[in-house]
C-alpha cells in the first residue's frame, strides 16, 4: 500500500511561495545523492523540503524574549522555585543539519514577578527552531530568562539525542547528551543548586 503523497499536510507553510533557486538547490542535492529529481516521487520534493526547512527554522523570525514580556506580580508572596520539566523540543544541528530531539527542564527563583509557565516552553522553542548546537541552546534559554525576569536564579538542563551521531558517523543510537546552565543563586549556593537539580531528576 502506497501513501497518498498529494495529501501530505504542510501546515501553515502549505501556500508559501518557494523561489526557483531554492528548489533548484534541493534538486542538485538529490542528484548529487544519486537520485533523479525528475522521477514521479521526487517532483514535488524540492518545494516540500524548502517549506519544511522554513518551518524548522521559524525561530529566526521571532524574538523569544517577547514571550516573557507579560509578567504577574500578584503571586501571594510566593518566592520559591518555579520549575517546568520534561519539555519536548526539536532542533537541527548547524554542523550537519541533522535533527536534535530531546527534552528540557527550566527553573527560576522569582524575585518580584512570574510568567505563565507556557512562556518558558515558548522561549525554548524560539531558540530551538534555529540551527543550533546544544550547548548554545542551553545558554541562550537561560540567559533570556535571566535578562528578562530578573530572578534570583535560573537553571536550564537539556537532554537530547543527535541525528548526526545516531544516523551517520559513529552511528551510535540511544546516546543522550546533557548540558546545563546555572545562573544566580543556583550557581552560587550549593543547597539551591542541589535542590533544583534533584527536582529536575539529575
Amino acid at each position: 500500500m502506497s501513501c497518498e503523497h498529494d495529501s501530505h499536510d504542510e501546515g501553515p507553510m502549505a501556500k508559501l511561495p518557494v523561489p526557483n533557486e531554492v528548489q533548484e538547490a534541493i534538486r542538485t542535492l538529490l542528484r548529487w545523492s544519486g537520485d533523479d529529481p525528475a522521477r514521479e516521487g521526487l517532483v514535488d520534493t524540492p518545494a516540500r523540503v524548502a517549506r519544511a526547512w522554513k518551518e524548522y527554522c521559524q525561530g529566526y523570525d521571532e524574538d523569544p524574549a517577547y514571550h516573557l514580556s507579560r509578567q504577574f506580580e500578584e503571586v501571594g508572596g510566593y518566592d520559591e522555585l518555579v520549575l517546568l520539566k520534561d519539555i519536548p523540543f526539536q532542533s537541527h544541528c548547524e554542523h550537519h543539519m541533522a535533527p536534535i530531539t530531546g527534552k528540557a527542564a527550566i527553573a527560576y527563583m522569582p524575585r518580584n514577578s512570574v510568567v505563565g509557565i507556557s512562556k518558558l516552553a515558548r522561549v525554548l522553542h524560539g531558540f530551538a527552531r534555529r540551527l543550533q548546537i546544544q550547548e548554545r541552546l542551553t545558554a541562550e534559554v537561560a540567559q533570556c530568562i535571566w535578562d528578562n525576569l530578573n530572578p534570583h536564579g535560573v537553571a536550564v538542563v537539556i537532554e537530547a539525542q543527535h541525528g548526526c551521531m545516531t544516523g551517520r558517523g559513529v552511528k551510535t543510537p540511544g546516546v543522550s547528551m546533557v548540558t546545563s546552565r546555572l545562573l544566580g543563586c543556583f550557581l552560587e549556593d550549593s543547597r539551591s543548586r542541589k535542590e533544583v537539580l534533584s527536582l529536575m531528576g539529575y
